[in-house]
């Protein structure tokens, strides 16, 4: 079963490969959440809860958990990139979306786990996150959009990729408040979608230091293209051999 639907301002498509679940009810659970999620968060949304928090009309006691959660790990990801990534930059208003998309992309995919679906891909905008496998996930080339760098071998984990091919310079290194460079494109694969695509993109935001920063970090693969066209991967980077 495979279905796919517009929210949070790019395609979202699930697939379910398992016959022993309802699986048009478990895609309706998933939308479902995405959708509260964006409602919830968005900070293009005046009535959301970011919205809110931004114009300071909640105290911090009256946050959701959920919020509370990913204002966190916007903070934990500022710090351990020293200020590269930020949820706040000078003269905008609050935008958690960097922690917010894969965040709730994997709340989807573990509640596919907890209800005993078996084998799933859960594809945001290009961020995947899996269940079972093996899933094969090809990674774009940064400026030939017909062709591939490499196909990924992947099952139970994320794989996220941020580069500037889609949005041109929408991300911002918060240590210098100017569009990033040194970066083409940077993959991660990680246990999570939540730290596979923060990591992609406080990488890119880093520029080049940031390949070396991300492969540090626990769990995490790494492919990369820096703006002199060099690539680089980490050897335990799970590529499909031919």
């Amino acid at each position: 079963m495979r279905r796919v639907e517009h929210i949070m301002g790019f395609p979202v498509s699930v697939l379910i490969d398992d016959g022993d679940i309802a699986a048009d009810a478990a895609a309706d659970r998933v939308f479902a959440w995405l959708r509260e999620v964006d409602e919830r968060f968005s900070p293009f949304r005046s009535d959301s809860e970011v919205s809110r928090l931004d114009r300071a009309e909640l105290e911090p006691h009256e946050l959701s958990p959920d919020l509370v959660e990913v204002l966190d790990l916007c903070e934990h990801y500022r710090l351990a990139s020293r200020g590269a990534f930020q949820a706040r930059l000078p003269g905008r208003g609050l935008d958690p979306c960097a922690v917010v998309k894969g965040w709730s992309v994997q709340r989807a995919a573990e509640r596919l786990t907890a209800e005993g679906t078996a084998k799933f891909c859960l594809n945001a905008g290009g961020d995947v996150a899996t269940g079972g496998g093996p899933w094969r996930v090809g990674v774009r080339h940064p400026e030939q959009a017909d062709q591939l760098c490499v196909v990924l071998d992947v099952s139970d984990s994320a794989v996220a990729t941020s580069a500037r091919y889609e949005r041109g310079d929408h991300i911002v290194d918060g240590r210098t408040g100017r569009p990033a460079s040194g970066l083409l494109s940077v993959t991660v694969v990680a246990p999570t979608l939540t730290e596979a695509d923060a990591t992609a993109t406080a990488a890119f935001a880093m520029g080049a230091e940031g390949v070396e920063w991300a492969a540090a970090r626990e769990g995490c693969e790494v492919f990369a293209v820096d703006s002199a066209r060099r690539a680089f991967r980490t050897p335990g980077l799970p590529v499909v051999r031919q």
